[in-house]
């Protein structure tokens, strides 16, 4: 190995490092303090709920650790916002778990906890799976209510979904293991199956210090909507838990007599680990963003046996379209290839920017990969599109927009991994979150922006400096390099993956060796929903 393998390698296993460091932080929720208030009043963490529901040692994955971090820092902080989602396996079939997290202001929901709620669900209603959900939540949180109460992605569309959902003939089962009141009660009662746990859980549209207020009763919590009274008297639930296992080994037993699903028919054959080392990936992937490397080496990490079959692959180098097996799914790859590459004319192409011919050649494989019913795995290490007279006159807008419409109008499911630069129009066209991919990670080096932190902040250096020199400010060399830094540095803040999850502009952030486990998880979900539409790319400027 070279010089530069081994300083890549540190690079990447200390990024590493810090990504575990942070999940274990999350992971505690509102505190050690607050979780063994949880457990003196014979209440499980929204974690352990988790983890005992889950079959052991089966694999799970998560969606959205870092939802929420570094927001809100004055009302004291969301630690993955105030929800923990996983994706993972009940008596074997595959489910997605929503557990309100009671150590995080007693579980109430954030605007962060709204937006990744809806995330489960979308995840849930686009691959036709299970949704468990587990509530422990004081409600809206009363001093952010306007930016999570009224509007159409807020807290009234997770109610929404669930009628939608019910209507689609998704399993949706709900335990109330905690607080469920006001507008938050509508949503274990529109779920098929709701159970509750005795004395610790209670469902109502108003407490009874609100009752009090409003029409004078005086009425204890327990008596006016506790186990008993919904179970015995309201028959709003349908199952009585004597505690928190209980009631999840119910949630088991319901799961373990749900009827086989109708497969979409994705083609899969027996797993193979790939033959070349996968933590090479660590000593191939460079220190810096702006540095080239072979895509080429990063696939054959990937794929099943280290095998890929490729399409076109003298034509548009720098993107990379090739067949290949992860996990035994067959899958359709389109990565960008981050090294310089020289053309059959002898012109020379730089390497993670799109191209007339390499647009219209991922356009091409997309079409192909959506007639044979193969799921797309898009590998971002992207800057954009090439600019400039040569590629303006070639017709470059017109290229990358049959890519923009082929990503939009597939039907296939679509999986993106960021692996380094995700940039401005090229997010868009590899498949970024507004593309709708059913799962979207990055790992620790990716960097999400219009464009990268130098060039954003030469460009906004120039704003800058124009505008004190219109106010009769001198700029000296000293002054400018001041600049620039400090609007570097606010811009790179913006850039960095963890910003990214915390927004969740992605679904998590995980380890480039987690990446096959990722891919073969979201594949077997997506297998869940059989594809209803043909896919058409409409109109195009041929």
């Amino acid at each position: 190995m070279d010089i530069n393998f081994n300083k890549n390698e540190d690079h990447n296993k200390l990024l590493l490092s810090e990504l575990n460091r942070r999940l274990a932080k999350v992971s505690l929720g509102g505190g050690k303090t607050r979780i063994e208030k949880l457990h003196a009043k014979g209440k499980m963490t929204a974690r352990e709920r988790i983890n005992y529901l889950l079959d052991a040692k089966s694999k799970s994955i998560e969606i959205g650790a870092f939802a929420g971090e570094d927001m809100y820092i004055e009302h004291g902080g969301c630690p993955s916002g105030g929800v923990v989602i996983k994706i993972g396996y009940i008596k074997g079939k595959q489910c997605i778990v929503v557990a309100n997290d009671a150590t995080v202001k007693a579980g109430a929901w954030f605007p962060i906890t709204g937006k990744k709620n809806l995330r489960a669900q979308e995840i849930a209603i686009e691959n036709k799976l299970p949704i468990i959900y587990l509530v422990d939540s004081a409600g809206v949180y009363l001093p952010l209510q306007d930016e999570i109460f009224p509007d159409k992605e807020h807290f009234g569309r997770i109610f929404r979904n669930n009628a939608i959902m019910s209507s689609m003939g998704i399993t949706q089962i709900a335990a109330v293991m905690g607080s469920c009141v006001a507008g938050g009660a509508y949503l274990p009662i529109m779920s098929d199956e709701a159970l509750i746990v005795d004395k610790t859980g209670s469902i109502f549209l108003a407490g009874s210090y609100l009752v009090k207020a409003a029409i004078g009763e005086s009425i204890d919590n327990e008596t006016l909507g506790g186990a008993t009274t919904h179970c015995e008297i309201s028959g709003v639930t349908d199952y009585k838990a004597k505690d928190d296992k209980d009631a999840l080994d119910t949630i088991k037993n319901i799961i373990d007599k749900i009827g086989d699903y109708d497969k979409a028919g994705f083609n899969r054959s027996d797993s193979k680990t790939p033959k070349e080392n996968t933590e090479d990936i660590y000593g191939i992937l460079p220190k810096s963003r702006a540095d080239q490397y072979d895509m080429y080496e990063i696939i054959k990490r990937l794929v099943d046996n280290s095998e890929f079959d490729e399409y076109k692959a003298g034509y548009g180098q720098t993107i990379i379209t090739c067949y290949a097996r992860i996990d035994g799914w067959a899958v359709g790859i389109v990565a960008n290839q981050r090294k310089l590459v020289k053309t059959k004319k002898g012109e020379m192409q730089f390497g993670g920017v799109i191209y007339n011919d390499s647009a219209d050649k991922a356009t091409r494989f997309i079409a192909n990969c959506n007639q044979k019913k193969i799921p797309l795995v898009f590998l971002q290490d992207v800057t954009g599109f090439m600019v400039g007279s040569k590629s303006e006159h070639g017709g470059i807008i017109k290229d990358g927009a049959k890519m923009v419409n082929a990503v939009s109008n597939s039907v296939v499911p679509k999986f993106t991994i960021i692996i380094g630069n995700s940039y401005g129009a090229g997010n868009y066209a590899m498949c970024g979150k507004a593309y709708d991919p059913r799962l979207i990670v990055a790992w620790p080096s990716a960097e999400l922006a219009v464009m990268s932190g130098n060039s954003a902040a030469k460009v906004l250096l120039q704003i800058e400096k124009a505008s004190l020199e219109k106010q009769g400010e001198k700029i000296t060399p000293e002054k400018e390099a001041e600049l620039f830094n400090k609007i570097k540095d606010r811009y790179d803040n913006q850039v960095s993956p963890y910003y990214a999850a915390a927004h969740i502009w992605t679904d998590a952030i995980i380890d480039p060796l987690d990446t096959r486990h990722w891919i073969s998880m979201g594949i077997e979900a997506a297998n869940h929903a059989p594809i209803e539409k043909q896919f058409n790319l409409g109109v195009l400027q041929v």
